[in-house]
């Protein structure tokens, strides 16, 4: 066995587990992604993909797969689903430089959403962004 060969055959097995693989038509497929409006939310330690970064499934119809899924919902719901457009919460952040990079991809209003952003720190990304990307408890 190759190991490219190997190597898929271990990611059908993990997307299988995590129940991301459909078999069967192609219209089968098609139920495996979210309906209504959704974001997959990603934060990680600094500026570059990592082992380090979480995510969650954000669905808002109705809220929920994130712990504040109704403020999250609720504040991209008047920002129109634009994450950049949240308005941002007057607050103090330290001055510790600690970046985290928040991602964002998924549907709001049958319209795709793509957002990636670098901030200074953890304080500084949910001043700008709200609940959206507060994924920790």
């Amino acid at each position: 066995m190759t190991y490219l060969t190997r190597a898929t055959a271990a990611a059908g097995a993990v997307l299988a587990a995590a129940g991301l693989l459909v078999a069967g038509p192609a219209q089968a497929a098609s139920r495996a992604t979210p309906s209504g409006d959704w974001l997959y939310l990603t934060v990680t330690r600094g500026e570059s993909p990592s082992i380090d970064s979480h995510g969650t499934l954000l669905r808002c119809d109705p809220p929920q797969g994130h712990p504040h899924a109704a403020d999250a919902c609720a504040g991209l719901a008047a920002a129109g689903g634009d994450i950049a457009r949240i308005p941002q919460k007057d607050v103090f952040c330290p001055m510790i430089y600690a970046p985290v990079t928040a991602r964002a991809h998924g549907e709001w209003n049958g319209r795709p959403v793509e957002f990636q952003e670098t901030y200074a720190g953890k304080c500084v990304m949910n001043a700008r962004t709200g609940s959206v990307f507060a994924l920790d408890d």
